[in-house]
């Protein structure tokens, strides 16, 4: 059903159970999963945040000014996207780092049509430092990176198996949801992305799917529609 992908994965998901930072088991987990996809045939391109190491609209509360506070949780998905690349190479996979912030030692600027001529000469990019600009999430940042490189789908990995009614930790009797439209997330609110990505999804029909990215495998099972998944279209 799809040729083109990007995969959003949160800053998060990469400290597995650590207070902070990276660790090893789940950084090795997700990479492997991503390199199965990559290698099932999807042309893929990522986004990464850097929640794990630094969330701007938090550290506002110590003071710091919101535009400087996102500036470094920029710099944090910048750290997250080399490490990435890293693990990637390590598993086979030619990977190329881009990042909105120029930082010309370390990553490529993100350029669209160079971004698009390394996907379809099957290279994975990974895309950091979200939009280049304050008050923009790394969600809002994937759907637009999405529609860029053209891809079919947005695949936001996450801790739970797709979007509930209510937290699932929280909640036992939270029911899953299979499917949504973008109009059901933003009128009830759901927390699945922030609504200027939904709206921004909405307005360029870009479907996404909501999986675990926590569990080994979950990627490819539900892009092949095997494993559990929501789909927002």
């Amino acid at each position: 059903m799809y040729k083109r992908v990007l995969i959003k994965l949160s800053g998060e998901a990469l400290k597995g159970k650590q207070e902070f930072g990276l660790d090893k088991g789940m950084v090795n987990q997700v990479c492997q999963d991503i390199a199965a996809v990559h290698n099932a045939g999807y042309k893929v391109a990522v986004v990464v945040g850097g929640g794990n190491i630094c969330r701007g609209s938090s550290i506002t509360e110590m003071g710091i000014e919101r535009v400087n506070a996102d500036n470094m949780g920029m710099l944090a998905t910048v750290i997250n996207a080399l490490a990435l690349q890293s693990v990637l190479e390590n598993l086979g996979i030619d990977t190329r780092v881009q990042s909105a912030v120029s930082m010309t030692t370390i990553a490529e600027p993100v350029i669209r049509r160079r971004a698009l001529r390394h996907i379809d000469k099957g290279r994975l990019v990974i895309f950091s430092a979200g939009t280049g600009n304050p008050f923009f999430t790394t969600d809002t940042t994937a759907i637009l990176r999405g529609i860029e490189m053209r891809s079919d789908i947005i695949v936001k990995g996450t801790s739970v198996d797709g979007i509930f009614s209510a937290d699932p930790k929280k909640d036992a009797s939270a029911v899953m949801h299979d499917q949504l439209s973008y109009l059901d997330v933003i009128n009830n609110d759901l927390k699945v992305m922030d609504m200027t990505a939904i709206s921004l999804a909405h307005h360029n029909s870009m479907p996404i799917m909501v999986c675990n990215i926590m569990k080994k495998g979950a990627l490819l099972d539900a892009l092949s529609h095997k494993g559990k998944f929501s789909l927002i279209k």
